[in-house]
């Protein structure tokens, strides 16, 4: 089993759950996060003077899945959320030891 954490654009999310649903995924967890990565940020004006915006809006998404179904969720995610512009975001990829569902007690892939 894996866990795949993507950081993208709060404006893609939309567009990134209904891809991830067409594939099959529909469990997903969402988080709205804030940070930056080489952008730095982005400087803005607001009544004539420059300010820096240091923490920029993002969406963490987390999704643990079976590993057959890593390269299709990557690149579902990656086509959907991608923009061609600096602040993309990123995706991580983590193996995940063991799954448990609370309610019944499955374990392994079947908990997921």
């Amino acid at each position: 089993m894996k866990e795949i954490r993507a950081i993208i654009r709060t404006e893609k999310l939309d567009e990134v759950r209904n891809a991830l649903e067409e594939i099959g995924i529909p469990g997903v967890t969402i988080t709205p996060v804030e940070g930056h990565g080489r952008q730095s940020g982005i400087v803005e004006q607001f009544r004539g003077r420059e300010f820096k915006v240091d923490l920029l809006p993002k969406a963490k998404l987390e999704i643990v899945c079976k590993d057959e179904e890593v390269e299709k969720i990557v690149v579902a995610i990656r086509q959907t959320a991608r923009t061609g512009e600096i602040g993309d975001g990123k995706i991580f990829i983590y193996p995940v030891e063991n799954a448990l569902r609370i309610r019944s007690g499955e374990m392994g892939e079947t908990a997921i």
